[in-house]
């Protein structure tokens, strides 16, 4: 897979494993799926190979270790907020 996603569509990379799904098939599923985020982009398989989790049950488990393990500025600007004003 050569293609590059926005981070508000990530639960489209994994929609498609089968669970349970351990950390290294997902790395192999989503090698070369760019994820472009506020500030950058990561690929899917880097950011997954630093989870320290034995498996994922669902893709929303999967997804928010995904969001968990990027960087703090990976959304935007930390502490601001939208509503904030």
């Amino acid at each position: 897979m050569n293609e590059e996603i926005r981070l508000n569509r990530i639960a489209t990379a994994f929609e498609d494993l089968e669970y349970p799904v351990r950390p290294p098939a997902v790395a192999a599923a989503c090698e070369g799926v760019v994820v472009r985020l506020a500030e950058g982009t990561v690929e899917i398989d880097e950011v997954i190979a630093e989870s320290n989790a034995d498996q994922f049950t669902s893709s929303e488990d999967l997804e928010l270790e995904f969001l968990n393990l990027l960087p703090r500025d990976a959304v935007g600007e930390p502490f601001q907020s939208d509503g904030d004003a």
